[in-house]
């Protein structure tokens, strides 16, 4: 989808923009989307033009410009989606076929088994294992661990779709919880004379943050046609199938999760005025008007949001905002006449705000009374997902019929460790 600005810079602006064909490819979707922001451009500074003039911007302008806005939104979606197609390998399936490595015995062992439960209900080899093991994959409600190839695959994939795994630290755990010591005002130092007396340090102060993992599942539906085919890579199938379904809920937990039955996202936390900001608390900076950005220097709440972070954090931060959010501010400027908001420098790279990376997030909510739309943060450093081992598989041959339904489940957790690597922006007057 390109946007052909008008061929002359006082003529006056289409009813709409011209739209080609999508794109099929990666460097044609990213070279649609620079055109788009160069029209936008165009447009946007005949827009500030006409409020510098006459105090307003004329109504055509301003429709036009909202345009080409949602044009680059739909553009960038569509350059999302192909990197996605393009980033998604099929899955290994060894055996000197040409679909992958090469796997170990044991590992061609356990896909076999594997594979023959899926298509069969067989479970005779998958139990095997579990003997030779000496320990048992089977949960108390039944099912099997995947093989590990098609788990990691899941992870991968989850990662490339959910911004906040991507951004935060992922532990792996074999047990229910995770709880993790946190010096919150660190050692006490002191100094002293080469002679003189070492008294006693001040004890540090500790808090202990519990993460428990939930239970995250999905029941994809196959007809038996479908397990019979051998030319079907059931593995592939499989992540395929539940891999997107996982990013959304585990995306949406991590931002807005309230802790009940799963992950406890960032935004759930008590939020505080960043001046008055305390342990356990997120602080925002408040852009000084109620539901909407302010009329002067709104790009000012930017840069405060930024240098509320300390410079430790501040150099790994990044932006996270969903794409309605993103267009408001691709129309501010600096002193210079400068946008703040650069495009990717190449496909797959992200855009950037005042030189830091944007993390696109559609569960960030939309600008609103009070709504905390903007975060910034050193991610990794702030925020915890935590992973029980292993993605769990149930055949059920019986309650679809003609359909095997496959639930499958993962636990998973996840919440702040670090309250003061993530700042916010509140759409509010304080």
């Amino acid at each position: 989808m390109t946007i052909v600005p008008s061929a002359e810079p006082n003529a006056e602006p289409s009813a709409a923009p011209e739209v080609k064909a999508v794109p099929e490819t990666v460097t044609a979707a990213f070279d649609e989307f620079m055109e788009a922001f160069e029209a936008f451009k165009d447009v946007n500074d005949r827009r500030l033009g006409e409020i510098e003039q006459k105090l307003t911007a004329d109504v055509v302008t301003r429709d036009k410009m909202d345009r080409i806005n949602r044009a680059m939104d739909d553009q960038k979606k569509v350059l999302d989606q192909l990197l996605l197609k393009k980033a998604r390998p099929q899955l290994g399936s060894g055996g000197g076929h040409g679909r992958g490595p090469e796997l170990s015995p044991e590992a061609a062992e356990h896909k076999a088994a594997f594979d023959a439960y899926v298509r069969r209900g067989e479970e005779a080899g998958l139990r095997e294992l579990e003997a030779k093991a000496f320990s048992s994959t089977t949960g108390a409600d039944g099912g099997y661990l995947v093989p590990p190839e098609t788990d990691s695959e899941i992870g991968r994939r989850i990662a490339v779709v959910s911004p906040m795994r991507a951004l935060s630290t992922v532990r792996t755990v074999s047990s229910a919880v995770l709880k993790k010591p946190f010096a919150t005002s660190g050692l006490s130092t002191g100094w002293v004379a080469e002679t003189a007396a070492r008294p006693q340090t001040n004890t540090p102060q500790l808090a202990e943050l519990s993460f428990p993992t939930m239970e995250l599942y999905a029941m994809p539906a196959a007809t038996q046609a479908l397990l019979d085919d051998s030319a079907v890579d059931i593995e592939a199938w499989m992540a395929g199938e539940v891999d997107l379904v996982f990013a959304e809920q585990e995306g949406d937990a991590f931002i807005r999760g309230d802790g009940v039955n799963k992950p406890k996202g960032f935004l759930s936390y008590t939020t505080v005025a960043d001046a008055s900001w305390t342990w356990g608390n997120i602080g925002y900076v408040a852009t000084g008007s109620a539901g909407a950005w302010k009329t002067s220097g709104p790009s000012d709440t930017l840069v405060d949001l930024v240098y509320a972070l300390k410079a430790g954090h501040r150099q790994n931060g990044t932006f996270m905002m969903n794409r309605k959010t993103q267009g408001d501010i691709r129309k501010f400027k600096d002193a210079d006449g400068n946008y703040l908001w650069r495009p990717p420098a190449s496909a797959g790279q992200p855009a950037s705000l005042m030189g830091y990376p944007i993390a696109e997030a559609e569960e960030m909510p939309d600008v609103a009374a009070n709504s905390l739309s903007v975060a910034f943060g050193d991610f990794r450093s702030g925020y915890l997902v935590v992973d029980r081992a292993g993605v769990r598989i149930l055949r059920d041959p019986y309650s679809a019929k003609p359909y095997v339904l496959f639930y499958t489940t993962k636990r998973v957790g996840g919440g702040v460790q670090n309250f003061e690597a993530i700042k916010l922006v509140k759409f509010a007057a304080s």
